[in-house]
């Protein structure tokens, strides 16, 4: 991702997933929650889309939402929707959620705006290089272990947000 001297502001963050239902929606609840934390929300948007549509207009999956909410996060106002292609040019920050998603968005990003695409956990501090798994065919642990590994990603990517507004 490169820097520019001066940083769009609202600077825009978009975490992407196959379906929009588990992860990306997690992970906007979770850096939407910091944001706020953070007194940000003026200068940072944050959204999340699938992959693939087939989800549109759906809430997160159920089992995410309480993962979330016993963490004091609240997921029950989102809704799924598909990557567009504006995406690219409105966002700043395009974050896949694993290897797969990241190849679909370097092959589907014009090439001025590949620079903004990278792994949500190479934000991570101590899960860096690795991918948020799929929790959707699994257990509740699952939806747990998902959360640990975004609210370390996405306590990196406050760090890194901070430092291109000057904050």
């Amino acid at each position: 991702m490169t820097d520019s001297t001066t940083p769009r502001v609202p600077l825009r963050v978009l975490f992407v997933c196959t379906g929009n239902i588990c992860r990306s929606p997690t992970a906007e609840g979770v850096f939407r929650h910091l944001v706020i934390q953070e007194g940000l929300e003026e200068k940072v948007i944050v959204d999340s889309a699938g992959t693939q549509g087939y989800h549109a207009g759906a809430q997160p999956d159920r089992r995410s939402m309480l993962a979330a909410a016993r963490r004091g996060y609240d997921l029950s106002r989102l809704r799924a929707r598909a990557l567009s292609d504006t995406d690219f040019s409105e966002f700043d920050y395009i974050l896949a959620m694993d290897r797969d998603h990241l190849m679909i968005l370097e092959s589907s990003a014009p090439s001025e705006g590949r620079e903004k695409i990278a792994m949500m956990l190479d934000f991570s501090p101590r899960y860096g290089g690795n991918e948020v798994p799929d929790p959707y065919y699994g257990g509740p642990q699952g939806f747990e272990h998902v959360l640990d590994l975004i609210e370390d990603g996405a306590t990196g990517l406050l760090a890194d947000v901070k430092r291109k507004l000057g904050t």
